[in-house]
């Protein structure tokens, strides 16, 4: 799961989601430096990632995109499942609708913009201009952001080729997701309870 996915996997929960959006960026032991409900989301976002790059289902996605996206298969499919979740949003949230649910996130990371790793700071009022959580949505949003992550990261210029492979196999990817999301949101919620 990227962004969107973490953050709809986080319950609803400011810091929560807080924790879950900046995981990425906070490394080791870091995440002892933030308060119990933001570290709550760090430790969550560790186990979505772990829970992802382990399940046959997303194995099974990667190895579709594989052939075109080599080692960064994994990465493409993050960025799929989030436009197959945008586009979906109202089955998986039906009483938040996507747009508020972004606006909302914008708000709980502007609040709290200086508790945000500093990478993290460069790229949010980017992310907020664009849109991009809720550009998901459609093929020429999820074009865009894996334009705007091989400018700005090691994923190779490779988007045409990446979203050919995504409408070639839309059916058989949308059911690998809509297979795997309910057991990834269960797996949150648990977890949630847990920690």
């Amino acid at each position: 799961m990227n962004f969107l996915g973490h953050l709809a996997l986080s319950n609803d929960e400011s810091d929560v989601m807080l924790g879950n959006f900046i995981g990425d960026f906070v490394k080791g032991s870091n995440y002892m430096r933030y308060s119990p409900s933001v570290r709550r989301g760090i430790l969550l976002h560790r186990k979505i990632d772990e829970f992802t790059d382990n399940h046959a289902i997303v194995k099974a996605s990667t190895e579709i995109l594989r052939p075109t996206q080599g080692r960064y298969a994994g990465v493409v499919v993050d960025m799929i499942y989030d436009h197959f979740l945008a586009e979906q949003w109202e089955e998986y949230h039906p009483t938040k609708p996507l747009g508020k649910f972004v606006s909302r996130t914008h708000r709980i990371l502007l609040l709290n913009y200086f508790r945000l790793p500093g990478e993290v700071r460069q790229m949010l009022p980017f992310l907020i201009k664009s849109r991009r959580l809720e550009s998901y949505k459609s093929i020429a949003g999820l074009t865009r952001a894996l334009d705007i992550m091989a400018r700005n990261t090691s994923l190779p210029d490779n988007t045409g080729e990446a979203i050919k492979c995504l409408k070639e196999n839309y059916e058989t990817l949308n059911g690998q997701f809509r297979e795997f999301f309910p057991e990834i949101k269960k797996m949150c919620e648990e977890e949630l309870k847990n920690l």
